[in-house]
């Protein structure tokens, strides 16, 4: 039975609550550089204090706007757009910004100028934090953004200048004092907003708007690592701070959920953040040379994008890595034989597939001990996650109906979830349902509730392929042709067809030096799959195109098998 939250927790006031326990620990370390508890939390309240003196902070009710039956979604605070690589200014601007009762958010640093306009536009942006690499871009913008009244540049190796209407991160930091108002940290709330901005894959990004709250106990570190349940109190966050010290190594980047998310589960653990050196590209040889001097327990990436270089690498060169514990793979799943490959070079390793998305935080897990043979799809969930109706009008549960049915359920979340869509009213209707007295959120992914609990992934409905009258999800081809040794990497779409309605068609990049037929693919993948689902046709490419994050880049692949097929049918 899980125990009730007795707090509505803050998140500034985690982070406080853990530097007081252990303000020399070691926070983050980047290269020879380190920056303790006690330092992280001096420049954060300094930066809290540079918004506050710039006339950020005021808090209009933090619940107007966002009840249900307004036509606004809406935070009631001002907002902080973060534009910056994986660094210690990424997560010092979004606890500056939670002490000021700001609302930080992430940024995509790989957007163009316009795609970079409407985002600051739509989140009405007041305060924007970046690296001076992105000098440029934010240059073109800064004109067409009348709310945007601070401009902070972070110096790196780029050698861009500042930019005019901008300050240096640096001077203002050591400029500002880093005491925080008593009354300002009396009045930091559970009810205080967080935000999220997703990728945009199937749409234009959305601002996913959490109370504090509720994404600290979904995804934040609101959870004990030892036994799953809810913190009881501040009290019971400062005792275990003694005993943290763990030292954790997100890859993928701090603009995505699944690698902040990770990092504050570290902070509130007083664990240690070990950054590499470089962190505006994945190097997997340099990363793994980080965790072997650093002793890194656990290491996140994202999908086989970043764990396929990296097994690579260890196979390539081994390495002396036995601090490390667990790879976890957040944001996009490992296939079946990258993670094999990963269990058999790292017999010590357990490697974790998590799932989640912006509108619900982690929902379940899949866990490859040493000695399993790795497989892939089905997931042990986490309170809260559960399962609803093909129709949308009840919870499945293990005895509710054939696990084999033809039109599988939806993946969702109860308990702590969003406010909703920032400024979108009708999206936030669309996704955000109430089941059986429950408020859920969807997650657009179908899905089906095994005779043991378990929760098996189908995929999202949007990249659902209908051919032939039957429904293909793209992710399981994927899974099947990614079995293959001869496969890199593949994105599977589905493209109009007069016959099939839709075809399945696989984007294919074959390993170099691969000597395979698209029979011997297509053969291959008739082991796991219907022969309905098997591709159509296969489009063999160079490199295929991911997100920064490792996710599949859908749009990319169907304009590249539809050129291809047009110009040899």
């Amino acid at each position: 039975m899980e125990a009730s939250p007795t707090v509505s927790f803050n998140l500034a006031e985690v982070v406080e609550t853990v530097e007081a326990a252990v303000p020399e620990r070691p926070c983050i370390i980047q290269g020879g550089h380190t920056l303790t508890y006690g330092d992280i939390g001096d420049r954060s309240r300094r930066l809290a204090n540079v918004l506050l003196d710039s006339g950020l902070g005021t808090v209009t009710d933090p619940a107007s706007g966002c009840a249900s039956g307004t036509d606004v979604i809406a935070s009631g605070q001002d907002h902080l757009a973060i534009c910056l690589h994986n660094s210690s200014e990424y997560l010092e601007s979004m606890l500056g910004a939670f002490k000021a009762r700001v609302v930080p958010f992430n940024v995509n640093y790989r957007y163009t100028a316009e795609e970079l306009l409407c985002l600051l536009t739509d989140s009405k942006a007041k305060a924007l934090v970046f690296h001076s690499a992105f000098a440029p871009i934010v240059t073109r913008v800064l004109d067409d953004l009348a709310d945007l009244t601070v401009v902070l540049q972070v110096r790196d190796d780029s050698g861009e200048g500042l930019i005019p209407g901008a300050r240096w991160y640096d001077e203002v930091i050591d400029s500002s004092s880093p005491i925080i108002d008593p009354d300002l940290r009396s009045s930091w709330s559970g009810d205080d907003h967080y935000m999220l901005y997703t990728g945009g894959t199937t749409g234009s990004p959305k601002g996913v708007l959490w109370h504090q709250s509720d994404i600290f106990a979904a995804a934040m570190g609101g959870r004990r690592l030892d036994n799953g349940q809810p913190w009881a109190s501040y009290a019971e966050i400062a005792a275990n701070a003694e005993r943290g010290g763990a030292r954790i190594l997100p890859a993928s980047p701090f603009m995505h959920g699944a690698a902040h998310w990770l990092a504050f589960v570290a902070l509130t653990n007083a664990n240690t953040i070990v950054l590499p050196e470089d962190t505006t590209s994945f190097d997997p040889g340099r990363l793994l040379d980080t965790v072997e001097r650093q002793g890194v327990d656990i290491v996140l990436i994202v999908g086989d994008a970043f764990g396929r270089p990296l097994v690579e690498s260890i196979e390539d060169r081994p390495r002396f890595l036995d601090s490390l514990l667990v790879i976890v793979s957040g944001g996009a799943g490992l296939s079946p034989g990258i993670k094999q490959r990963l269990v058999e070079a790292l017999p010590t390793v357990m490697v974790l597939d998590g799932l989640g998305a912006s509108e619900t935080g982690t929902q379940a897990s899949h866990l490859t001990a040493p000695g399993q043979v790795a497989t892939s799809g089905c997931f042990v969930p986490t309170a809260g996650t559960r399962v609803i109706s093909a129709d949308r009008t009840r919870f499945e549960t293990i005895d509710s109906g054939d696990p084999l049915c033809d039109d599988p359920g939806w993946l969702a979340q109860s308990g702590h979830i969003p406010v909703g869509y920032l400024g979108d009213r009708a999206s936030t209707d669309e996704r955000f349902i109430t089941v059986e007295g429950e408020r859920c959120a969807l997650t657009g992914d179908r899905a089906r509730v095994l005779s043991d609990g378990r929760v098996e992934l189908l995929g999202r409905e949007s990249f659902v392929i209908n051919t032939g009258g039957e429904k293909v999800f793209a992710e399981e081809v994927e899974t099947a042709l990614l079995s293959h040794s001869a496969v890199h990497d593949c994105v599977v779409v589905g493209l109009e067809s007069q016959r099939w309605g839709q075809k399945v068609t696989a984007v294919v990049q074959i390993n170099s030096g691969a000597d395979v037929g698209d029979a011997e693919l297509i053969d291959h993948a008739a082991a796991t799959l219907a022969r309905f689902k098997l591709p159509k046709a296969i489009v063999r490419v160079e490199h295929v195109e991911r997100s920064p994050a490792g996710k599949p880049d859908y749009r990319w692949a169907r304009q590249v098998a539809s050129s291809a097929l047009q110009s040899n049918p």
